[in-house]
C-alpha cells in the first residue's frame, strides 16, 4: 500500500476520474449560493442539488470535486474522539443520467486497488440487500472475493430522505485488524469495535419515492459518491486518528510547540490540541469563503468555533492571541489546492486576530456577570446556578459553558444543565425555522421550479430597452394557466426580453407590456433557481394568453438611474483599494434608482479625510469621461486580466467583464452606462459599521446628488436665516453661541450648588436612628446628578456612623444616591441593595458599592414613596 500524503491522494482521485471523462471542478464556497435551507455546505454533493433535482443544467453529464465541508452538529465530540472533525474534505464523482452501477463498481475497485495500491485482503464490499445488480456487477466485473461482499439492510445501504430521488448504496471499507470475517454478524460487530472502517460510499439514485410509498424506477438514474479525504488518508498513512494524518499533524505539533505541549502526554490536554487543531482549519476556511464573525447565522457557528479553540488555548496556558499565526500552517499546507487561501492570508488573519482580542474582553466582562450571579446564589444559600442564566452567559455573551462549569465547581457550585440544554434546544429550533426548509436537496415543490427546462428566456437587454417577443408560460396562484384577465396578477415568460432580472445586487426592472387587446405593467422581474426570467405583472387592460405576441418596455429613466448607480458602485470599489488598500472586498451591495450600497472589507472606521479622498478620487473619473466597454471571455482570462470579482460564477463557459477606462475591471451581469460621464456627480450619503470587519457606503449619483446638494445648500441658508449671519459665518456665529451657552450651564450649575449647601443643614435636621445608626433621607426638587451626589458626600462627612439617602425630582425622571460610613457598613448596611429596592418603586433600577450606590426611576410621582421606605430597607439591613 502506498504511504500517501493528504494532498497527494486528492490530485490521485481527480485525475483518475478526469481520465474518465468526468470535469474537474474547483470547490464550491463553504456558503450555499442558492440552498436557502443549508447554512454551511455539509456534504461533497450539497452544491450539486440542482444539477440533480433537475433545476440546472449540469455544465458536464460527469462531474469529479474535492469539496470543503463544514458539520458542527457533534461539536461536543470534537477532540474527544479520533474521527470527529468540523471541517473535511470530500471527495466525490457524480454522474447525471449518464453511466451507472456498470462503470462506478468497477471504477472504485480499480481506484482503491491499482491507484492507491490497498491489499486487496484488507477490503469488504456492503450492498443493499435486495440489489441483486450491484452484487452481479461486483462478482463478475470486479476481482473481490465474493464471500467480502456482505448485504445490509435499509439502515446501512439505502439513501432516502422523506419523498423524492433514492436509491440503495454500496460502501467499501477498511480491515484495520487482522484476520478474515466471514458472517455479516462478524461484520456488523468489527465494525462496532471500529476495526472495519467505510471509507468509500456508493449512492446510486435510481428510483423516486413518491407520497403513497412507491419507489418509482427513475428512466435516468444518477450516481453520487462520497469518500471523506481525511479518513482515506488515515488508512493510506496507517495511523489511528485524523490527527495524525500529515497535513493535520503539522497544525497539531505547532500547537504544541506554542504551548510547550506534548501530545499523549495528558488526556485533557489532548482534548484541548485536537479541539484547536480541528477549529483553526474550519474558522481558516470560512473566514476565506466570506464568512464572518457575528451571533447569528454561519457567522454564529464561526465566533462559536474560534472562540472554542481560543478558550482551550487558555486551559493550556496560552495566555495572549495566537490563533491568527496558527492559521498560517493551515494555509501552507492547503494552498496548492486552495489557492485562495494565500491570496486572501493577511484578511483572514486580521479577521482572526480582531475575534480573538473580542474574546479576550467577553472572558473578562462575563467571569464579573457570573461573579454576580455566584454572589447571590451565596446570599440565597443556592448551589445551582440556572441553566437560563448559564445559557444567557454563553448564547448572549459569548461565555463557554465549560468556563462556567470550573468557576462554580471552584465555589462548590453546579449547573441546572438539563435547562440549558433545554434553552439550547431552543435555540436550534428556532435557527431551524428562521431558514427556509425544503424537501430533498433542496427540490421546492412550488411552481416557480417545475418550469420546463426547454424554456429559456433571450435577455437583449444589453442594447435594447423594447423588443418583441411571444408569450411562452403563464403562472397565477402557483399555478399554470392559459390567460390573465384586467385586474389580475400573475408572472409571464417569453422568448426574449428586455427586462433585467434581479441579480448581483442590482434590482429588476419595471416597465410595461402590451399588445392590440392587452396591457399590463411589469411591476418586477427576478430569476428562479435554475434562472429562468420570471416577470411580474399586473393586467391593466384586457387579456394576455400564451403564445400571444406582445412588446415588451423597460422604464427607460428607471433603467439609466439604475446603470449610474451600478457603474458608480464599480468605481467606489477601485477608489476605496487605492484609498484604504486591497484587502477592500465587496461584501455585498445594491443597486436601485434612487441610490446605491456597498458593502465592503475593512477593519475600522473610515474617517472625514478618507470619505473626502474617496469621494473625489471618483469624481474625478467620471469627468475623464472614460468609455466603459463589456468584454465576454473565459473565467480564466477574466483573472488574467486583472478583473476583480468574487468569482461564484466559475463554472459558467463564458463571463461578462465589465470596464470603466483603465480605472476599473470587474466580472459582472448587470447593466451600465456607456461612459462615466453619464454619471454626471457621485455623492457618499453615509458610511457605517454592519458586521465585525464590514463596512458599508451609501451614494447617490446624477439628479439624485445634485437634489442632495440642493438640500444640503437650502438647510445651510436655512441655519443662516435663524443665526443672523451669512453662510460664511455660520461656524464662527455656532462657536460662539455654544461658548455662551457653557457660561451659562456654569452659572446654573453653581447656583445649584449653592442652593444645594443650603439644603446640607436642614437635611441634618431629619436625622433619625435605626438600630444606632444614623439615617438621613431626603426628597429634593430639581438637583441634578453631580449636585445630588456633592450634596449626599457633604452630608455623610458630618455622620459618625451613618446614611444619607437622597433622591431628586428632575423633569420626568427621578435620581437617587446612597452613600455610607465605613462604620455602617461593617454592620450591614449595603448602599447597592438599597438604592435597588427604592429605584424599584419609582419604575427604575440600579446599584453599586457598599458604601455608595446610585440609581435611576421614571415615575418621579412615587419619590416621597421610595425615600419613606429607606427606613424599612435599612431596619433589615443592619446587625
Amino acid at each position: 500500500m502506498n504511504k500517501m500524503g493528504l494532498n497527494e491522494i486528492r490530485e490521485a482521485y481527480l485525475k483518475y476520474f478526469e481520465g474518465k471523462d468526468h470535469l474537474r471542478l474547483k470547490s464550491f464556497p463553504l456558503v450555499p449560493q442558492s440552498d436557502k435551507s443549508l447554512l454551511l455546505i455539509n456534504a461533497g454533493m450539497a452544491p450539486l442539488k440542482p444539477y440533480f433535482t433537475g433545476l440546472q443544467v449540469p455544465p458536464s453529464n460527469r462531474i469529479t470535486s474535492c469539496q470543503k465541508c463544514i458539520r458542527t452538529g457533534d461539536i461536543e465530540n470534537v477532540g474527544k474522539t479520533s474521527r470527529h472533525g468540523t471541517f473535511f474534505e470530500m471527495l466525490g464523482n457524480f454522474s447525471f443520467g449518464d453511466y451507472f452501477k456498470n462503470e462506478i463498481i468497477p471504477w472504485a475497485w480499480e481506484f482503491v486497488t491499482v491507484i492507491l495500491g490497498v491489499p486487496k485482503d484488507k477490503l469488504y464490499a456492503t450492498i443493499y440487500t435486495e440489489d441483486d445488480e450491484a452484487y452481479e456487477i461486483w462478482r463478475n466485473k470486479t476481482d473481490i472475493e465474493p464471500d467480502r461482499i456482505f448485504r445490509l439492510g435499509k439502515e446501512d445501504n439505502f439513501w432516502e430522505i422523506g419523498t423524492g430521488p433514492c436509491g440503495p448504496s454500496s460502501e467499501i471499507h477498511f480491515d484495520r485488524g487482522s484476520g478474515k470475517v466471514t458472517t455479516t454478524e462478524e461484520f456488523i460487530a468489527a465494525q462496532e469495535e471500529d476495526r472495519i472502517v467505510e471509507f468509500w460510499n456508493l449512492v446510486f439514485t435510481q428510483f423516486d419515492k413518491d407520497e403513497q410509498g412507491i419507489y418509482n424506477r427513475l428512466p435516468n438514474p444518477n450516481i453520487d459518491t462520497g469518500m471523506g479525504l481525511e479518513r482515506i488518508a488515515t488508512i493510506m498513512q496507517g495511523v489511528n486518528s485524523i490527527f495524525e494524518v500529515d497535513t493535520m499533524k503539522n497544525i497539531l505539533d505547532e500547537v504544541c510547540r506554542i504551548s510547550n505541549t506534548k501530545y499523549g502526554s495528558d488526556s485533557k490536554k489532548d482534548i484541548s490540541l485536537r479541539i484547536i487543531t480541528d477549529h483553526i482549519r474550519s474558522t481558516t476556511f470560512m473566514i476565506s469563503d466570506g464568512v464572518l464573525p457575528s451571533n447569528e447565522g454561519r457567522g454564529y457557528v464561526l465566533r462559536r468555533v474560534l472562540r472554542r479553540a481560543a478558550r482551550h488555548g487558555r486551559l493550556l496556558g496560552i495566555t495572549n492571541t495566537f490563533l491568527y499565526n496558527l492559521c498560517d500552517v493551515v494555509i501552507e499546507n492547503s494552498k496548492n489546492a486552495y489557492p485562495e487561501l494565500e491570496e486572501k492570508k493577511e484578511y483572514i488573519k486580521k479577521v482572526i486576530k480582531l475575534e480573538e482580542e473580542r474574546f479576550e474582553e467577553t472572558i473578562d466582562s462575563g467571569i464579573e456577570i457570573l461573579m454576580e450571579f455566584i454572589n447571590e446564589l451565596q446570599n440565597k444559600g443556592i448551589k445551582t446556578l440556572s441553566g437560563t442564566n448559564a445559557f444567557k452567559l454563553y448564547d448572549t455573551y459569548g461565555f463557554p459553558l465549560e468556563l462556567t462549569l470550573e468557576i462554580l465547581e471552584e465555589k462548590g457550585m453546579s449547573v441546572d444543565i438539563e435547562e440549558f440544554n433545554s434553552e439550547m434546544q431552543s435555540q436550534r429550533e428556532r435557527a431551524r425555522a428562521a431558514r427556509e426548509e425544503s424537501n430533498y436537496m433542496g427540490n421546492e415543490d412550488g411552481v416557480l421550479n417545475k418550469i420546463p427546462a426547454e424554456i429559456n428566456t433571450t435577455f437583449l437587454g444589453y442594447d435594447s430597452l423594447k423588443c418583441e417577443s411571444t408569450v411562452e408560460l403563464i403562472i397565477k396562484d402557483n399555478k399554470f394557466v392559459d390567460s390573465l384577465g384586467e385586474g389580475e396578477t400573475g408572472i409571464i415568460l417569453t422568448k426574449e426580453t428586455p427586462f433585467y432580472a434581479e441579480m448581483g445586487g442590482q434590482v429588476g426592472d419595471k416597465g410595461i407590456i402590451a399588445s392590440d387587446s392587452f396591457k399590463g405593467e411589469v411591476f418586477d422581474c427576478k430569476k428562479n433557481i435554475s434562472g429562468k426570467i420570471l416577470h411580474f405583472i399586473m393586467v391593466t387592460e384586457g387579456q394576455i394568453k400564451q403564445k400571444d405576441m406582445v412588446t415588451l418596455g423597460v422604464s427607460e429613466d428607471r433603467r439609466n438611474n439604475i446603470r449610474k448607480n451600478h457603474t458608480a458602485t464599480h468605481m467606489l470599489h477601485s477608489a476605496l483599494k487605492l484609498v484604504l488598500g486591497e484587502h477592500v472586498n465587496q461584501a455585498g451591495s445594491y443597486v436601485d434608482e434612487a441610490r446605491l450600497r456597498f458593502d465592503f472589507t475593512h477593519f475600522t472606521s473610515i474617517s472625514t479625510d478618507e470619505l473626502k479622498k474617496i469621494e473625489k478620487i471618483v469624481n474625478e473619473n467620471v469627468m475623464r469621461v472614460f468609455n466603459v466597454k463589456t468584454d465576454v471571455m473565459t473565467i480564466d482570462e477574466a483573472k488574467q486580466s486583472g478583473a476583480v470579482a468574487l468569482f461564484d460564477d466559475k463554472y459558467k463557459d463564458e463571463v461578462r467583464v465589465v470596464s470603466v477606462g483603465d480605472f476599473s475591471k470587474e466580472l459582472c451581469g448587470g447593466t451600465h452606462v456607456k461612459n462615466s460621464g453619464e454619471i454626471g456627480v457621485f455623492k457618499i450619503v453615509s458610511e457605517s459599521g454592519v458586521a465585525a470587519g464590514v463596512r458599508r457606503i451609501e451614494a447617490v449619483t446624477g439628479f439624485n446628488a445634485m437634489n442632495l446638494i440642493e438640500e444640503k445648500d437650502n438647510a445651510l441658508k436655512d441655519a443662516a436665516l435663524t443665526l443672523k449671519c451669512s453662510e460664511k459665518d455660520i461656524v464662527n456665529r455656532l462657536h460662539t453661541q455654544i461658548a455662551e451657552l457653557k457660561e451659562k450651564e456654569k452659572e446654573i450649575i453653581d447656583l445649584k450648588r449653592k442652593l444645594s449647601g443650603s439644603l446640607e443643614d436642614d437635611i441634618l435636621n431629619s436625622v433619625v436612628d435605626i438600630k444606632g445608626v444614623a439615617l438621613v433621607s431626603a426628597a429634593l426638587n430639581d438637583i441634578d446628578g453631580d449636585s445630588l451626589r456633592d450634596l449626599a458626600d457633604k452630608v455623610r462627612s458630618k455622620l459618625a456612623d451613618g446614611v444619607v439617602v437622597l433622591g431628586s425630582k428632575t423633569g420626568d425622571k427621578v435620581q437617587f444616591v446612597a452613600m455610607a460610613t465605613k462604620t455602617a457598613v461593617s454592620r450591614g448596611v449595603h448602599c447597592g441593595k438599597i438604592v435597588k429596592e427604592v429605584a424599584a418603586i419609582a419604575g427604575g433600577g440600579g446599584g453599586g458599592r457598599p458604601d455608595m450606590a446610585q440609581a435611576g426611576g421614571k415615575l418621579p410621582e412615587k419619590l416621597n414613596e421610595a425615600i419613606d421606605k429607606v427606613k424599612v430597607i435599612l431596619d433589615s439591613l443592619v446587625k
